[in-house]
């Protein structure tokens, strides 16, 4: 099996009850087994999602704090390549899917890893079926 790169809209699901589907409990388990990539970024978006639902007093601080315990106990690889390639591929890749360069980020990885790429980003998505990438769920 490929290795998988993970959105953040995937996190985001396993972080609230409601976005909660059996596609991305899988990937959950999934990631809890074989591991997943992400570009550095990730981090700071899944963080401004939990910080945005505390905001919006959608989760307290302390279970926004507890799901970033989980999801930090996960086997979560950053990549330490995608900040040299920001200004170069990921640029090109943006450009060419009219997406944000935050999201090709997640599309760089995967190309360059040959990894599957885990998101609910529809325009991502297509992206990535574009180019030749496995999408899942």
């Amino acid at each position: 099996m490929s290795a998988l790169v993970l959105d953040c809209s995937i996190a985001a699901a396993w972080c609230f009850e409601d976005e909660a589907a059996p596609a991305t409990d899988a990937l959950m388990e999934r990631v809890r087994d074989e591991g997943a990539l992400v570009p550095a970024l990730w981090h700071w978006e899944v963080a401004n999602v939990l910080t945005s639902a505390v905001r919006r007093k959608r989760i307290n601080v302390g279970d926004a704090s507890a799901r970033l315990t989980l999801l930090s106990a996960l086997p979560i690889t950053t990549d330490g390549d995608a900040v040299g390639r920001a200004w170069r591929e990921t640029f090109t890749l943006a450009q060419a899917h009219r997406l944000t360069a935050y999201a090709a980020a997640y599309l760089e990885l995967a190309v360059r890893t040959g990894g599957d790429l885990a998101s609910k980003d529809i325009d991502l998505l297509n992206a990535a079926r574009a180019v030749g990438v496995e999408v899942v769920p």
